[in-house]
C-alpha cells in the first residue's frame, strides 16, 4: 500500500512540473492558444539591414508588436516588413515607420510615428512612409576616408 502512495505523490509531482513547463513555454515564447490578439501591417522599407524577425515594434517608446516576418517583395524591388501589431493599437494611414538601433550596437526596433489625421489601417493595411536604418559602417568609412565635406576655414575667413 505505501509503495502506491509514494508512486502517486511522484505521479502528481511530475504532473505539475509538465503543467509549468507547458505554462512557461506559452508565456515565454508569446503563444496564443484562445484567439490571437494582434493584427499584420505591412511596411516597404529600402534597406531591412540588421532587423530580424521577432525584433520589437514600438509607439513613443512602448512595445505595441513585433516583427513577424521580412520578404522581398520582387515587383517593387523593396524589402517587406510584415508588423504583428496588438489589436488595441490603431495605427493611422499617415503613420510612419523606421528601423532605428536600441543604443549604440543594439538590437535593430522599428519605431512608428503614430499618425492620426487618416484614415485607420485595417489588418493587411500598408504603413506608406517608411524610412531605412542608418549604416553606421558606412558613415565611419566615409568620415575615416574623407569623403564627408568639411567647411575650409580658408572659406570662413
Amino acid at each position: 500500500m505505501k509503495k502506491y502512495s509514494i508512486e502517486t505523490i511522484v505521479g502528481i509531482f511530475v504532473v505539475i512540473g509538465l503543467v509549468c513547463v507547458a505554462y512557461m513555454t506559452i508565456k515565454l515564447g508569446k503563444v496564443s492558444l484562445l484567439g490571437d490578439n494582434y493584427y499584420s501591417l505591412y511596411a516597404n522599407f529600402s534597406s531591412v539591414s540588421g532587423l530580424r524577425v521577432g525584433n520589437p515594434i514600438e509607439i513613443d517608446g512602448i512595445e505595441v508588436g513585433r516583427v513577424e516576418n521580412l520578404i522581398f517583395d520582387q515587383e517593387k524591388q523593396t524589402a517587406v516588413a510584415v508588423l504583428k501589431i496588438r489589436k488595441d493599437i490603431k495605427v493611422y494611414d499617415d503613420a510612419g515607420a523606421s528601423i532605428k538601433t536600441a543604443g549604440l550596437i543594439g538590437d535593430k526596433f522599428i519605431n512608428i510615428e503614430p499618425g492620426g489625421g487618416g484614415q485607420i489601417l485595417k489588418p493587411g493595411g500598408r504603413i506608406s512612409e517608411t524610412n531605412a536604418p542608418i549604416d553606421i559602417e558606412e558613415l565611419i568609412s566615409k568620415y575615416a576616408f574623407g569623403d564627408i565635406k568639411k567647411d575650409d576655414k580658408k572659406d570662413a575667413k
